[in-house]
């Protein structure tokens, strides 16, 4: 388990810096009123990228929750998260709310972040035996932001 943890924290990790450099350090007009609200306007390769990693990560945990992991009491909940976040993804794409698209999945990913660093710190409480203070403080820590952040 917490080898899937830290691939989930990686590629969050990955996904959220992309979203900041889009959003941060290319010149689209996300945080003014753009003149993109157009019928059929394209959508630029680096964000249609964006949304191709996005929507095949959400894909996967789809498949993932349904096949390859185990079944636990919330996965009908994450079921659900994983199948309404990959309609957004693909009606906000099809309907060319990129702009806003790539905001709100650039909030969303460091929510995840925050998640899964969180619960590596849960599970490396316990290692070998031996309880670390370290590792629970930060995740009760972590539970908060992700409280007030979520």
């Amino acid at each position: 388990e917490p080898s899937s943890r830290l691939w989930k924290l990686l590629s969050r990790i990955v996904s959220w810096s992309y979203g900041a450099y889009l959003l941060f350090f290319t010149e689209y007009p996300f945080f003014h009123d753009p003149p993109c609200w157009e019928k059929g306007m394209a959508v630029p390769r680096d964000i249609a990228v964006a949304y191709l990693l996005q929507g095949s990560f959400y894909g996967h945990s789809i498949y993932a929750t349904v096949y390859m992991d185990t079944w636990r009491k919330d996965s009908v909940v994450m079921l659900v998260h994983h199948v309404v976040t990959l309609t957004l993804i693909v009606f906000s794409y099809a309907f060319r709310f990129h702009n806003v698209g790539i905001l709100v999945l650039f909030l969303h990913d460091i929510s995840d972040v925050q998640l899964e660093f969180t619960k590596l710190n849960v599970y490396f409480k316990h290692r070998g035996g031996i309880y670390h203070r370290l590792n629970d403080v930060i995740s009760n820590l972590g539970f908060l932001t992700f409280s007030v952040s979520w």
